[in-house]
């Protein structure tokens, strides 16, 4: 096992996470990166890495637990900034965004693939209340 995953692991497994995921524009870059594929990830002045992640059930990261986290992703990425999302406490819409994204660990990929199907039908039950929810912030009519 490649040194950047094995340290992915290892971060999973100090704060009890199930699932990590990159998503957003830098995404394919952490993969590729944590494949040992590419040598870096280029960060520029404003770019950030955000990260998904789904903690073992029953587990609740508190605010200190997960500043610890983002530094210890922070320092494996040698990232400028991480952003941090808890994926049980991210809106449906944002969490299928991040499954969507690349996942760069999973404890069991068989449980990682059916909590990404939970997510996907969550944000589709969603999807009509979404869209009334935007129709009356820009004012629209339906």
């Amino acid at each position: 096992m490649d040194d950047r995953l094995k340290s992915l692991q290892n971060i999973a497994k100090q704060f009890s996470i199930e699932a990590i995921y990159a998503f957003g524009s830098l995404a394919k870059d952490a993969l590729e990166w944590i494949s040992g594929k590419k040598k870096e990830i280029i960060f520029n002045n404003l770019s950030d890495l955000d990260i998904g992640v789904k903690p073992r059930p029953g587990i609740k990261l508190h605010i200190e637990e997960k500043v610890e986290l983002t530094l210890a992703l922070e320092d494996l990425f040698s990232a400028p900034r991480i952003d941090l999302v808890v994926l049980p406490e991210a809106d449906p819409f944002l969490a299928a965004n991040i499954i969507r994204g690349e996942r760069l660990y999973a404890e069991d990929e068989y449980l990682a693939d059916e909590y990404d199907l939970y997510i996907l039908r969550r944000a589709g039950d969603c999807a009509h209340l979404e869209r009334e929810r935007m129709a009356l912030i820009l004012g629209e009519d339906e």
